[in-house]
């Protein structure tokens, strides 16, 4: 499978989960995950997400920028790992390109520009730039997995659901 195709089954993947779980390592060295809604794709291969500029994450980050964003559809039972870096933006265009009326309910309305808007100076995004994705795509119909994961647990050998994929960085670069 060629590398355009991966990163593009990775992205389909993603949009249909939307929410990651983003983990940072805080000052003590401990790994923190927090769920986070992946913004649309816009460009490359990098993820894009929102968040509130006054918050402890961007601290975490700016310590380690080393992130993990990991999705899992539970229906489907497909999975994604993107490990990579994490850039910090407060560029109102980009913000602009990004904004969406739905953010507001992540910022309180404290008037002026601090009303959760695309001029809102709270909000930041966050960048992942992704330097390698592992991912499982299930190719095979509900039915028949239901039917792997009995057979699984009746035989004990494990259960054949999808195709576990790894995008490295150099495909990613590509």
């Amino acid at each position: 499978m060629t590398a355009s195709k991966k990163i593009d089954e990775l992205y389909d993947l993603i949009k249909g989960i939307e929410t990651a779980m983003f983990t940072t390592r805080r000052p003590t060295g401990q790994l923190f995950s927090r769920p986070m809604a992946t913004q649309d794709r816009i460009e490359g291969t990098d993820l894009w997400f929102v968040t509130n500029a006054e918050t402890h994450k961007l601290d975490e980050l700016a310590l380690d920028p080393h992130v993990n964003c990991a999705y899992y559809n539970n229906r489907t039972h497909e999975w994604v790992s993107v490990v990579g870096l994490a850039h910090v933006s407060k560029n109102r265009n980009k913000v602009r390109q990004l904004y969406k009326e739905e953010w507001k309910a992540w910022f309180d309305d404290e008037g002026g520009d601090r009303d959760g808007g695309p001029n809102d100076p709270r909000i930041a995004l966050i960048m992942v730039e992704a330097e390698m994705a592992t991912y499982m795509k299930v190719n095979k119909l509900r039915p028949i997995i239901l039917f792997e994961v009995l057979k699984a647990k009746m035989t004990g050998s494990p259960a054949r659901m999808g195709d576990v994929k790894e995008i490295t960085g150099a495909e990613l670069m590509d």
